[in-house]
């Protein structure tokens, strides 16, 4: 009732100007040509348009398969020994040589497995002599196993701090135990180099 002429005008002005998305820096004194949004409307259409480009459904879809192709990159590096997609308990140098060393001396922890079931069966027969054969084998094996992996850890230990002195080592000698109680042919990461060579 009391507005002046002029900002009629301007308003007027304002309602028949084009809308504008340009890029373009807008001089902040020129009318903007459209109504700001309440901020429920602005909310709304945000939230559109992040969740248009995809539904729940298929994130979680693209996450299995990214899973999917990570555990295969995985699997195929423990066969290969392809460092980049290792898990992080077999990477870096030091888990790498601590492998190298295990791999490259006969052990006598990596039989353990095959004497125990020799053991066993000797213990399953109903003769004396054997049972008691079976109980003296058992304790040799023991012995052997506990024997050889101190010589083990010990020369080990002494490789490690001379080749890789500023670096961490932490649990690199029980990672390696723990690898000459498997068979080698069951190892993962698989070995890479051939027994009596060099790590």
């Amino acid at each position: 009732m009391f507005r002046s002429r002029a900002k009629d005008e301007k308003a007027q002005d304002a309602d028949k100007a084009p809308v504008n998305f340009s890029k373009q820096p807008r001089d902040p004194q020129a009318p903007k040509g459209r109504p700001t949004p309440k901020r429920s409307q602005a909310q709304s259409q945000r939230r559109s348009v992040a969740n248009t480009s995809m539904t729940r459904k298929e994130a979680a879809k693209r996450q299995r398969e990214e899973r999917r192709a990570a555990l295969e990159r995985q699997r195929q590096a423990l066969a290969s020994g392809d460092e980049r997609y290792l898990p992080a308990r077999d990477k870096g140098p030091v888990r790498r040589f601590a492998r190298d060393f295990v791999d490259s001396r006969f052990n006598i922890a990596e039989f353990f497995l095959p004497m125990a079931v020799v053991i066993l069966v000797l213990s399953m027969v109903r003769v004396a002599a054997l049972q008691n054969i079976a109980l003296l084998l058992w304790l040799v094996v023991i012995v052997l196993i506990v024997l050889d992996s101190f010589v083990t850890a010990f020369r080990l230990k002494k490789q490690l701090n001379e080749r890789f002195a500023g670096e961490n080592k932490r649990g690199a000698v029980a990672y390696a135990l723990m690898r000459s109680l498997q068979m080698r042919r069951l190892r993962l990461p698989k070995p890479q180099v051939k027994r009596g060579e060099r790590p």
